[in-house]
């Protein structure tokens, strides 16, 4: 995940307030969200809440993308703090700890149900244009 914003450094803590009324912090939620963005994201992080703690070998095959692709995914998930991954041998395990991860693909699901006509309708928020990631 690329931006021209830097995220602060993971000893970091967050002023909550602070996030919601400053530019820096806007910023820095907006590219949390913009990790929930991807539809390839979303599927590998509902793959791991559904199955737990999974092979990158796995993953892949769910996906259909190539090792690299969804390596990168995977990545991304883990530098934002929504996967972890536990590495043995040559094998890495991804896996979802956090509980509100969970909550958030389900609010997130059920937002979209309530309003699935006006998210398809919108003209700011595009849909990609091949589908894929």
């Amino acid at each position: 995940m690329s931006s021209s914003t830097s995220a602060p450094a993971s000893s970091e803590t967050v002023d909550v307030q602070a996030t919601i009324t400053s530019e820096a912090g806007r910023q820095l939620v907006a590219r949390f969200f913009r990790a929930l963005g991807d539809p390839t994201r979303l599927d590998l992080l509902t793959f791991l809440l559904e199955h737990g703690e999974s092979t990158a070998t796995e993953c892949v095959y769910r996906s259909g993308l190539s090792q690299g692709r969804v390596s990168a995914h995977l990545a991304c998930l883990v530098s934002c703090g929504l996967a972890q991954v536990r590495r043995e041998g040559r094998f890495s395990f991804y896996r979802i700890e956090d509980p509100r991860v969970a909550a958030l693909v389900e609010m997130g699901v059920g937002l979209t149900a309530d309003h699935a006509a006006s998210v398809a309708a919108c003209l700011v928020v595009a849909r990609p244009s091949d589908g894929s990631s």
